[in-house]
């Protein structure tokens, strides 16, 4: 009976001998596991599609901001952007890809208006997302067009490399929800002092106007020059708005008589033809 009780005592340590191993191995497997889960926190992004978004979220120059300067391959040689152009209005144009059918025809209209640009002391410059060698290719290939006859142009101004896009990362023209690694359509204003004065960005099947581009450069010219401000659809020719009138005394009565004009108490008029 002695020794039967004695089995039983022994078999009963041997039990929780090895109820305590298996609760040793248990809490090695419980460590194990959260060691890992951390680990696997620190090692990867909780939300790997934001990470993407994150990294392809450029930040736009603003208005007032200077103009980020670069140096690429263009199809009229090695450019540094803007320093190459003194102290002369630019118009920074872009494109994602070559031979694409609403860029090329924003391209020969930019040809068209050349001399508009030149008279305005506009310098054009255009980067697209492609290598410079394609760029050659697109140039000619539109140089041999006829656009609603019109006769052939040849580009004076450069296309530029932007293959790596590391323009387009510094103008801000990759945009997240394009889901592309290629430059939005994106336009930069920027004044002789290397100032931005006005950005514009277009979605790819939509043309932009020209004529437009031309319009906010003369207003913003004229704004400078004479200190008045356009007023909606203003085109060059049509009367100004004014802050405040000159000081009224002997010299200028007449002249504020004549040249100003004032419909409602909060907007006041300068005739066109008393501008400078």
């Amino acid at each position: 009976m002695i020794l039967n009780n004695t089995k039983v005592f022994l078999i009963f340590l041997l039990l929780i001998k090895i109820l305590i191993i298996m609760k040793k191995l248990l809490l090695l497997v419980v460590f194990a596991l959260s060691a890992s889960q951390i680990w696997s926190q620190m090692s990867v992004p909780s939300n790997p599609d934001k990470k993407v978004v994150e990294d392809r979220n450029f930040r736009i120059p603003l208005i007032g901001e200077t103009a980020p300067s670069f140096t690429a391959e263009s199809t009229n040689g090695i450019i540094n952007f803007p320093s190459d152009y003194g102290h002369k209005w630019k118009l920074l144009f872009s494109h994602p890809q070559d031979f694409t059918p609403v860029c090329s025809t924003e391209i020969m209209e930019l040809a068209y208006l050349q001399d508009a640009f030149n008279k305005l002391n506009v310098k054009v410059v255009v980067v697209s997302a492609d290598p410079v060698d394609t760029h050659v290719q697109w140039k000619k290939a539109m140089e041999m067009l006829d656009l609603e006859n019109r006769g052939a142009v040849k580009i004076m101004f450069p296309l530029v490399d932007d293959e790596n896009v590391e323009i387009s990362k510094k103008y801000g023209m990759i945009h997240p929800a394009t889901n592309s690694t290629r430059s939005v359509r994106g336009v930069f204003v920027i004044n002789p002092d290397n100032i931005i004065q006005a950005v514009y960005f277009y979605p790819m099947d939509v043309g932009r106007n020209t004529n437009e581009l031309i319009r906010v450069i003369s207003a913003l010219q004229i704004a400078e020059k004479d200190k008045i401000l356009t007023p909606v659809n203003w085109e060059p020719g049509n009367d100004v708005l004014v802050h405040n009138l000159p000081k009224k005394d002997e010299k200028t009565e007449a002249s504020i008589a004549k040249d100003y004009y004032s419909p409602v108490w909060f907007l006041l008029y300068k005739k066109a033809n008393s501008l400078e």
